[in-house]
C-alpha cells in the first residue's frame, strides 16, 4: 500500500481514527467489553498517545535507525499502559484519542516521504513504516466493532474496508520476508482487497465484488476482520458457511507466516487451513460429506 501513496492511506487511516472516536464519544468506559478483563476505557486507553507510550513517536524512530531492534512485547505493553492509565478520566482518554490522530496526521504531513518505505520495527516484525501507520486502521477497525455491543456508532463500511486493505498489507508483507509465494482475497459482498507475495516483495490491490479467482476468504467485512482477530472462530464459522474458503490450498501455503510472526493480525484464518486439511477426519472432510 506504500505505493499508494500518503494520500490515500492518510485518507484511510484518519478516517479510522474519527470513526474510532466518535465511537468512544458514544459509550460509557466502565462498561465491559468481550475482551477479558478489558473495559471501553481499557480499549480506548491503549490506542491512546500517553507521555509513557509514544507508540508512532518509536516507530518513526526506529525507521530513521534503519528498522534494527526486536518486535515489543505487544501483551507487556497493553499491560503496563492500561494499569498506568487505569483511573484516567474520560477526558484525558479522549483527549489521549485525539493526541495519537494528530501524531499520525503529523507523520503524514510533515515527515520525509522516504521514510514511508523504510523499515521499521513493528509487533508482528519489520515492515515499512507507512504500512505500519495504515495498520492503525485494522485496529481500529476491530476495536470498533468491540465497542458496537456498548451503543456505539456501527463501523463504517469504508473503515471496514480499510481494516482489510491494512490486513491483506501487512500479510502480503510478512509472506515475502518469508519467502513464500502466493496470495489471497480477502473478499465481501462489497468487493475487498487481494495481495500476491515472493521472495521479492508484495503487491496490494483492491478487488470488486464477485467470485473471486485463486485463493480467496470470503465473509462480510466486520466478519472477515473478525475471524482473523480471534473475536470469532473462524472454523466455527466456516462450518456453519458464514466465512467460506476458495482454494484452501493455497491458504496453507500461507501458513508458515504463524510460526515466524505468531501474533501477526490474520493468524487465526491462517491456522484454520490447516486445521481443515486433516483429510477426511478434518473439518474439511466432514463438510464435504455433509
Amino acid at each position: 500500500m506504500a505505493d499508494a501513496g500518503r494520500e490515500e492511506v492518510g485518507r484511510r487511516v484518519l478516517g479510522a481514527w474519527d470513526a474510532f472516536i466518535a465511537q468512544v464519544e458514544a459509550v460509557d468506559l466502565e462498561r465491559p467489553t468481550r475482551l477479558p478483563g478489558w473495559r471501553a476505557h481499557e480499549v480506548a486507553v491503549h490506542l491512546g498517545c500517553w507521555d509513557d507510550h509514544t507508540a508512532l513517536a518509536d516507530l518513526i524512530a526506529s525507521a530513521r535507525a534503519g528498522g534494527a531492534g526486536t518486535p515489543p512485547d505487544v501483551d507487556g505493553t497493553n499491560a503496563r499502559v492500561t494499569a498506568a492509565h487505569r483511573d484516567a478520566s474520560r477526558d484525558e482518554v479522549l483527549e489521549a484519542l485525539h493526541l495519537n490522530r494528530e501524531a499520525t496526521a503529523r507523520y503524514l504531513a510533515e515527515e520525509p516521504a522516504e521514510l514511508d518505505t523504510a523499515p521499521t520495527v513493528a509487533t508482528v516484525g519489520t515492515l515499512p513504516l507507512l504500512s505500519v501507520v495504515l495498520g492503525q486502521a485494522y485496529e481500529l477497525a476491530v476495536h470498533g466493532l468491540d465497542l458496537v455491543p456498548l451503543g456505539a456508532p456501527p463501523v463504517p463500511a469504508e473503515v471496514l474496508q480499510s481494516g482489510l486493505a491494512a490486513l491483506a498489507d501487512v500479510t502480503g508483507a510478512l509472506a515475502s520476508s518469508c519467502g513464500i509465494t502466493g496470495g489471497v482475497t480477502l473478499t465481501t459482498p462489497e468487493g475487498g482487497w487481494a495481495f500476491d507475495a515472493d521472495e521479492r516483495g508484495w503487491t496490494v490491490r483492491r478487488v470488486a465484488a464477485g467470485d473471486p479467482p485463486g485463493t480467496a476468504v470470503e465473509a462480510p467485512a466486520a466478519l472477515l476482520l473478525e475471524a482473523a482477530s480471534g473475536r470469532v472462530n473462524p472454523v466455527a464459522a466456516l462450518a456453519r458457511r458464514r466465512l467460506k474458503v476458495h482454494d484452501i490450498g493455497g491458504l496453507l501455503t500461507l501458513a508458515p507466516i504463524v510460526s515466524a510472526a505468531p501474533g501477526i493480525p490474520g493468524g487465526p484464518i491462517l491456522s484454520l487451513a490447516a486445521r481443515t486439511l486433516g483429510g477426511a477426519g478434518g473439518l474439511l472432510g466432514r463438510l464435504r460429506g455433509r
